[in-house]
């Protein structure tokens, strides 16, 4: 009988067999397509002239990793081979990297120093000059060995005056970038010191790699106090170096150029030092012993891998977002360069200029059709007002003959229509008067030719 599987079953039972197969392996390839997320995670593909390999650095791991990774960097990468269960996608979980050829901490040497001198932390400008006259000196190294010997024994014999006042630190292993961190950022809220000293003795690079470290590089760079830098031999440079107000080629060297000290707290903090480092070392081998009797390693492995797993997700959303909006915001963009060149073609403003150009010239034929038909009519009136004239009876009157009416009001063409004694009415070109008919003379009949 065949067994059908999900998809979800056989990608994890594919994942757990070849995590259990490949929980500890080595894989040297070429770094590409690098994309460090807003989560820490750095994820990129590892490739040779055969084959690619994705893989993830988590954010734990990304931490403590001493250089900078990049495209094209040649590395050497440990891990446990895994799926990632969503695209199916065979990786590798990186836990170290480590570049191959040149060191891991020259690497990240050089990689810090471009990039703190770009930023200007390296300038001349900003560095601060030693007081003439300090009171009081910090100086940050471990309380144990020959540096603060020689330094104090320096600082008694040329000046007594002098405050000397020791932060105790680890200046090597993970934990002394933190520490030196801390120090300078307490001697500057202190108020007790004029001046800090960054010291400790020779070594190999790796000795010195809390003194290379940016966190130390920020912490001299923002601190209000000047820092002299005193680490290693003569011949020793170091990140904190090029930052430090002044360097001094040794501790010893500091404590010449300081010149002036009084007193010291060396054995009092050196042994509050000792006892607390003591406290500690018992207290963590209590801690340890109690972690070892019970079994939560298995669980809290499983925790985090599930947590990681779950963060790589995350990230891959959050990518599949951003590419989402991205091409979403191209599309609009385009519509509204179409939009905007449709507008620009049916652009109203040019309508309407070319409409007022239309009235304009309408308005000057009717101005003028106006004033050749005023014209032509002024004339018109001008004949008919003369011809009317002409054919009026008042301008008969204006050539000596009179209109006569009766009482009534009528004219009067004949003698038959008057008497003696009737009154009559004449009209002549300039007035009206009034008269009586004394008599009437019909003439005869004019007889018509034939």
């Amino acid at each position: 009988m065949r067994r059908i599987w999900p998809v979800r079953d056989l990608v994890e039972q594919i994942r757990e067999q070849v995590e259990a197969g490949y929980a500890d392996v080595w894989v040297e390839g070429e770094i590409s397509n690098l994309r460090p997320a807003p989560s820490g995670h750095i994820y990129f593909t590892l490739k040779d002239a055969e084959a690619q390999l994705p893989v993830v650095l988590f954010r734990r791991q990304a931490l403590l990793l001493r250089f900078r990774p990049e495209d094209g960097l040649h590395v050497l990468v440990r891990g446990r081979v895994s799926v990632y269960s969503q695209r199916g996608q065979l990786q590798l979980v990186a836990e170290t990297m480590e570049p191959v050829g040149a060191g891991s901490l020259q690497l990240a040497f050089e990689q810090l120093k471009q990039r703190l001198r770009a930023e200007g932390l390296f300038e001349a400008g900003r560095k601060q000059s030693l007081p003439a006259f300090p009171r009081s000196v910090g100086i940050v190294t471990s309380p144990t060995g020959a540096v603060i010997r020689d330094f104090l024994n320096i600082v008694n014999r040329r000046h007594s005056g002098l405050n000397v006042l020791l932060f105790p630190v680890s200046v090597q292993g993970d934990s002394a970038a933190a520490e030196i961190e801390f120090a300078v950022a307490e001697l500057n809220a202190s108020g007790m010191v004029d001046v800090i000293v960054l010291a400790r003795g020779g070594g190999s690079l790796e000795d010195l790699a809390a003194f290379n470290s940016e966190r130390v590089a920020r912490a001299i760079a923002a601190s209000r106090l000047p820092v002299v830098s005193a680490i290693g031999h003569e011949t020793d440079f170091t990140i904190a170096d090029f930052v430090a107000d002044l360097r001094a080629p040794t501790p010893s060297a500091a404590a010449e150029l300081i010149t002036e000290a009084q007193h010291t707290v060396a054995e009092r903090v050196e042994n509050c030092t000792n006892r607390l480092e003591r406290a500690a070392r018992f207290q963590l081998l209590q801690a340890r012993q109690q972690f070892e009797q019970h079994s939560v390693h298995r669980a809290e492995w499983r925790l985090t891998s599930l947590l990681q797993r779950l963060g790589q997700r995350l990230d891959d959303f959050g990518f599949r977002i951003e590419a989402a909006l991205n091409s979403q915001l191209r599309e609009r963009m385009r519509d509204a360069e179409v939009l905007s060149a449709a507008v620009l073609r049916h652009d109203p403003r040019e309508r309407l200029s070319l409409t007022r150009e239309r009235i304009a010239a309408g308005r000057t034929r009717l101005d003028r059709a106006l004033e050749r038909t005023l014209s032509a009519a002024t004339v018109r009136v001008g004949a008919l007002d003369a011809r009317l004239h002409s054919l009026s009876p008042l301008a008969v009157l204006d050539r000596g003959y009179a209109l006569v009416q009766s009482a009534d009001g009528a004219l009067i063409r004949s003698t038959a229509q008057i008497a003696p004694g009737d009154c009559v009415t004449t009209r002549i070109s300039d007035g009206v008067f009034t008269s009586r008919v004394e008599t009437k003379n019909p003439s005869k009949p004019h007889k018509r030719k034939k």
